[in-house]
């Protein structure tokens, strides 16, 4: 019987080796990384370590790296009231766009009649008209736009998005969980004054995130009080082997990068050309920078959850959407917000790659495709 294909990345990744290798050793300590003594001390190496290969890869500073329990509390950290940058005063709204994260949508700590939505465009890219014009009236913003979609793949405008905030002495925070080990990211060129991480995005483990922070931003409240772990800004012993492997995963990630964007994007090419090809699909956005790694389409008559089963019969893992929503019989509120019809919303199948995913997976995945077609959209 033929193995599994994995095409599921953006869902989450394998364990990298390298990653393996760093927890296993990690949980082979015994100290507290708070403690001062000898044993304490080597857990904290490995947490400090693991700090500045995040901040080598982002363009950040390792004192200003948030360990967190996950991309979602790291997104909750980052929208709070009250931030200020270095020259402005407190943000006290939130714009978000209307393609963001479910955990960026629930708006963090701002009430809900202090939370707007920002338009996008027919190929799922924020409208930075409307941004504008939004942050013209009122107080200032903290706006979040997402680096990359994790439905679409699609490229948002950060660095633009970034001088029109900065402009209406506002802040931007961008959820680059997506972005991280697919293309190159660094919270300096594109402007960030907060970003947000995913491990297990990247081939480590799963339940650690971080939130980089730019020099000179004050006013983030902590989530988690208590203890005075990650310099105060989030209470709790740190998870020392998850942050180990977060820090190795990093490291292999960046040093893969350019190879890994260059090959996984031929591979996405041929993946959505064959997909194309058959019973009249339609790939979204399309007409926008994407990640190289992210294929999302449907075709006419096509519904999600019966296409996801019949991939997985035929032995190939796909999603329907954000993994946050699997189970969840709804639209996708990425293309609601594109403003296709709920139909098309709710037909839709992603198929995400990764740094092991090979052409013989590609060429699985196109015939299940071809077989599912000729049985699901049979007249």
């Amino acid at each position: 019987m033929p193995s599994r294909v994995y095409l599921d990345w953006n869902a989450t990744t394998p364990l990298r080796p390298e990653a393996r290798a760093a927890m296993l050793a990690a949980w082979d300590l015994i100290g507290n990384p708070s403690s001062v003594h000898a044993e304490g001390r080597e857990a904290r190496r490995l947490v400090e370590d693991a700090r500045a290969a995040l901040a080598v890869a982002v363009g950040g500073v390792p004192r200003n790296v948030i360990f967190t329990s996950a991309g979602t509390e790291a997104n909750a950290l980052a929208l709070s009231p009250g931030l200020r940058g270095p020259s402005g005063g407190p943000v006290e709204r939130l714009l978000v766009s209307a393609v963001e994260h479910a955990s960026v949508l629930a708006g963090g700590r701002f009430t809900a009649d202090r939370v707007g939505q920002i338009r996008v465009t027919r190929s799922g890219v924020i409208d930075l008209g409307d941004l504008e014009a939004q942050l013209r009236d009122g107080p200032p913003a903290l706006v979040s736009v997402m680096a990359a979609n994790n439905e679409t793949g699609a490229l948002q405008p950060v660095a633009e998005a970034a001088r029109i905030v900065h402009g209406a002495g506002g802040l931007l925070h961008v959820d680059a969980i997506q972005a991280l080990g697919k293309i190159a990211f660094n919270i300096n060129e594109v402007g960030a004054d907060l970003a947000t991480f995913s491990a297990h995005k990247i081939g480590g483990p799963k339940g650690i995130g971080a939130l980089v922070v730019a020099e000179g931003l004050t006013g983030l409240e902590p989530l988690l009080r208590g203890g005075g772990q990650e310099l105060s800004r989030r209470a709790g012993t740190e998870n020392v082997a998850g942050i180990a492997g977060f820090g190795a995963a990093v490291k292999a990630a960046l040093q893969a990068l350019p190879e890994d964007t260059e090959r996984m994007a031929t591979l996405r090419d041929h993946l959505e050309n064959g997909i194309r090809s058959i019973a009249g699909a339609t790939v979204f956005s399309l007409e926008v920078k994407r990640l190289p790694n992210t294929v999302l389409f449907t075709a006419p008559g096509l519904k999600a959850e019966t296409a996801v089963i019949g991939f997985d019969l035929e032995g190939v893992a796909v999603s329907s959407g954000s993994a946050c929503s699997s189970g969840k019989v709804q639209p996708s509120h990425v293309l609601s917000a594109m403003g296709y019809d709920p139909v098309v919303a709710q037909g839709a199948v992603r198929l995400s790659l990764g740094w092991s995913t090979e052409p013989e997976d590609i060429n699985r995945a196109l015939e299940a495709w071809r077989k599912l077609s000729n049985t699901l959209l049979r007249a």
